[in-house]
């Protein structure tokens, strides 16, 4: 029976590879960037309805025990208080349009006594890859506007530390108010809040992200593609190999050559036959 051929070790390895491919696609590679595709778009509209909202005051939008998340993050809030430029740390390995820098990170006490880690931005560096002189935050109470944003994620959990590259003031890895609060001895409210253009205590203003969509839908599409095409494939090779003439018809396969030695052996043989 010609379906024989499917359970030949050479074919099951074959289906196996290819169904588990396809499996992959659909279930996992596809999966994940229609996920990724979902987070930029709430992203993006995230940011489009900051660019719109009127600010508001910081315990209006997030009030006290409250964590940024994606409803708030990127959203415009008022804070009015003072610096604590002696508590002051600076994040250290980062990356503004394509160069090298430092973000600036001061803690604020409100005038409702809560503490706040401001994001003030960046400063560039010098030739030594360290950080170039910049001003301190302004004394007495201010009011800033600034947007909400998540606390990065140190996969190490690292404390902040000093050394001559910042001119011994205490650095970190990730924006992070647990860990400026660790440094400083505070109880900072969990998020930061990075300053805008014009702000009181503003160094580089940090750009904003941009609201393309970026290519995660074309490679969820792509990995669904990639999918079919393989069990297609598969389909094809199978109903050719069920049809007769087919590369594992042992029937059809075609005669194998004769050799000069054969031929030439076979003539002999024949002449002497006639000779007789």
């Amino acid at each position: 029976m010609r379906l024989r051929f499917l359970l030949r070790p050479g074919w099951l390895a074959l289906t196996a590879v290819v169904f588990t491919f396809a499996v992959c696609c659909f279930t996992l590679l596809s999966p994940w960037q229609f996920s990724r595709n979902a987070e930029r778009e709430q992203q993006n509209a995230a940011l489009q309805t900051s660019f719109t909202a009127a600010p508001v005051p910081l315990a209006q939008l997030l009030p006290p025990g409250s964590v940024p998340g994606q409803r708030t993050e990127w959203h415009l809030v008022t804070i009015t208080g003072q610096y604590l430029p002696d508590k002051e740390v600076v994040a250290r390995l980062r990356t503004v349009q394509g160069e090298g820098a430092f973000e600036v990170l001061t803690p604020m006490r409100t005038t409702d006594g809560t503490i706040v880690l401001i994001d003030r931005g960046y400063v560039r560096l010098d030739s030594k890859s360290a950080a170039l002189p910049f001003a301190p935050p302004p004394a007495g109470t201010v009011s800033v506007t600034a947007r909400v944003r998540a606390d990065e994620t140190d996969p190490k959990n690292r404390d902040a530390f000093a050394d001559a590259s910042t001119g011994g003031r205490l650095q970190s890895y990730v924006v992070d108010s647990r860990v400026v609060a660790r440094a400083g001895g505070l109880d900072i409210r969990p998020g930061y809040f990075q300053l805008d253009v014009g702000q009181p205590g503003v160094l580089g203003a940090l750009p904003l992200p941009q609201t393309d969509s970026g290519p995660f839908l074309s490679y969820a599409l792509q990995w669904i593609a990639f999918g079919a095409m393989a069990l297609l494939g598969w389909l094809y090779f199978t109903i050719r190999e069920l049809k007769p003439g087919g590369a594992l018809d042992a029937s059809s396969a075609p005669a194998r050559r004769k050799s000069v030695a054969e031929i030439l052996a076979e003539d002999e043989l024949a002449e002497s036959g006639h000779q007789k």
